[in-house]
């Protein structure tokens, strides 16, 4: 029995040997397939990592700058300042959440951040240096060979991580990238052929172009990107881009603008398809990496959640090819694009207020409507009574009075408010000559911003004039009042510059800010006292003060809102057009027309206010004063 056991040990050991060396020979043969292959993905990964241009930061605290920059989900995980939050209520939260302890947990679940994401404030941007100080946040980005079922080719994704979200939506943790495809089915055979398309992640959608497109930023292989400050969304250049929230595009304005600085993120290679117990096991986490939170500033769900991890070129198909950027050049007033920035803002704001304070949100909506109540209940609208000119209205009556003189004369104000366009086109011709020769775009605004208010006055002055050879019984046309404005022009001209530079004088010692809106509004006659009583520059200047005396709240309410209709109007006829295929160019050009149409209506309101005044002033200086309710307490004098 021993004798044949030790005969099959024998036996066996040359077979157990043969198994080994044949074994070896197998790895032997195909471990260098195997290497070749991993190398060439990461090849790959490497020779296309993009080069990614963030708004420099001067203030820590300025989220109009970008506070952030793509980084490791280790700023999370094992961080002993955040917890992972479970769903249910009687649940205890975990402090520290390592990649273990997150792995292949669901949607319930949310990585918390200390901070409030709704009064963000610069807690989350502080914390965020202070991390990158201490080199615990690195520049990082998580690349990925991607395939689709039934699609041929390869993308290679990389996905940014932000550490905080701070748009008009805010949010603790932020998901954004972009993905090069290649028509080859490997990475070895895509490393041979190069790109074909490039997409970039905005929000919810994207935009994709040709690898060739000039639009295509590279250097030699790297493509260079722009994400937007604080939303992270990521885009091809430097400008600002106005986003109407169709095709997942997200609402508001992302700003690329420079300054910029550079930062080369690291790519890491992650696993296409991620397994818990895995190196990259926190890829299994679909829950939230932020806060929970309403609606938009809720934490986002990782890259595993999002359509382009399982269907890039699915995804890649629908987004758009290009992102409308903010119109620049010549316009009048207020952009359209530009105000529907502020605008959404402001939106958000208040939604994000609701979010935080419901009754908050309620009591400014309830607010905004009482004010609105009392502008319109509180005066009188009627009658309306266009002759004689001069007499006192209420703000009701002088608002509609303006609108009523307008349509009898539309012909001629019409003809007045487009006057403004090609004086203020010749202006930005100069502005734009002055930058050519120079190369000083700086000064080139500055000449610009000082002659524009020139420009509307020389407009108002032709409208002024035509009202008082309206109210004398004259002739009046178009060309009579441009004849009437020209032989007072260099008045007219110096007195808004006098006016304009004193203001700005005054103001500039910041202590004297006060005084200077003072005096704006005093100010607001000089044009009147020159064109209707001839009035020299220093006469026109105290004639105007006098007149504002006693009234000038009155003065700052009709002058206020009739600046206020001035420059909302437009922006508000062009929102629509905002969201339409129509260009932004002619969006902006409908508020350009609307805004100088409005010229007019302004000088005529600003005159029938004038006009209000100088009667009120008149029967202040010929009738006794009223006596006041308080003046009936006081003792009678008694006779001597």
């Amino acid at each position: 029995m021993g004798i044949g056991n030790q005969c099959a040990r024998h036996v066996r050991w040359p077979w157990g040997l043969g198994a080994i060396v044949a074994a070896s020979a197998m790895l032997w043969l195909t471990a260098p397939g195997a290497l070749a292959a991993k190398s060439a993905a990461q090849r790959l990964v490497d020779t296309y990592s993009p080069i990614v241009m963030l708004r420099a930061q001067s203030d820590p605290c300025d989220s109009t700058q970008e506070q952030y920059q793509p980084t490791t989900v280790d700023t999370f995980l094992g961080n002993p300042r955040v917890e992972l939050d479970p769903p249910g209520k009687n649940e205890k939260a975990t402090r520290a959440p390592t990649a273990a302890d997150i792995a292949g947990l669901g949607e319930g679940y949310h990585l918390n951040l200390p901070g409030d994401p709704l009064e963000p404030g610069c807690t989350y941007a502080k914390d965020f240096a202070q991390l990158k100080d201490s080199g615990q946040a690195p520049e990082v980005t998580y690349a990925r060979i991607a395939t689709e079922r039934g699609t041929p080719g390869l993308a290679v994704q990389y996905w940014f991580f932000y550490y905080f979200n701070d748009f008009n939506d805010l949010h603790e943790g932020d998901w954004e990238g972009m993905q090069i495809a290649f028509d080859a089915n490997t990475p070895r055979a895509a490393l041979a052929a190069g790109p074909s398309e490039i997409a970039l992640f905005q929000h919810e959608g994207g935009e994709k172009g040709s690898w060739t497109d000039s639009k295509v930023e590279k250097e030699g292989t790297h493509p260079v990107v722009y994400p937007a400050a604080g939303s992270h969304a990521t885009f091809y250049g430097p400008a600002v881009y106005v986003e109407n929230g169709q095709g997942g595009s997200g609402l508001g304005c992302d700003n690329t603008t420079e300054p910029l600085r550079r930062v080369e993120p690291r790519p890491v290679l992650i696993p296409t398809r991620p397994r818990e117990n895995g190196p990259f096991e926190w890829l299994t986490f679909t829950g939230h990496w932020g806060e929970k939170e309403k609606g938009y500033n809720n934490g986002p769900q990782g890259p595993i959640e999002k359509l382009q991890w399982n269907e890039p070129f699915t995804w890649m198909a629908g987004v758009r090819t290009r992102s409308p950027e903010l119109p620049s050049g010549f316009f009048l007033g207020p952009q359209v694009t530009g105000a529907f920035c502020g605008t959404v803002k402001a939106a958000s704001g208040l939604v994000n207020l609701d979010a935080k304070s419901r009754p908050a949100a309620i009591a400014v909506i309830v607010g905004v409507i009482l004010l609105l109540v009392i502008l319109t209940r509180l005066t009188r609208w009627r009658p309306v009574e266009l002759t004689p000119l001069r007499r006192e209205r209420a703000f009701g009556q002088l608002l509609r009075a303006a609108r009523q003189l307008y349509g009898r004369h539309w012909r001629v104000f019409v003809l007045v408010g487009l006057t403004t366009i090609p004086i203020i086109g010749a202006i930005y011709g100069v502005q734009l000559l002055f930058e050519a020769v120079t190369g000083n775009d700086a000064v080139g605004l500055w000449i610009r911003d000082a002659a524009n208010p020139i420009g509307y006055a020389v407009v108002a002055a032709i409208a002024i004039s035509f009202l008082r050879d309206l109210e004398h019984g004259r002739p009046t046309g178009y060309a009579i009042g441009c004849r009437d404005m020209l032989q007072r022009f260099w008045h007219v001209v110096g007195g808004q510059i006098l006016a304009s530079l004193l203001v700005l004088l005054i103001a500039l010692t910041i202590i004297g800010i006060p005084f200077a809106i003072w005096k704006y509004v005093e100010w607001q006659f000089v044009q009147q006292e020159i064109i209707f009583n001839d009035r020299r520059l220093r006469d026109a200047f105290r004639a105007s003060t006098r007149l504002v005396r006693g009234n000038w709240w009155r003065t700052v309410r009709v002058a206020g809102f009739l600046w206020l209709i001035s420059v909302v109007t437009g922006p508000i006829l062009g929102f629509a057009l905002i969201f339409t295929p129509l260009s932004l160019t002619w969006a902006n050009v409908v508020g350009t027309v609307v805004y100088a149409l409005l010229v007019p209506y302004v000088a005529i309101g600003r005159t029938l206010l004038y006009w209000d005044l100088a009667v009120r002033h008149e029967k202040a200086v010929t009738e006794p004063k009223r006596r006041r309710w308080w003046s009936r307490w006081r003792a009678s004098p008694q006779p001597g």
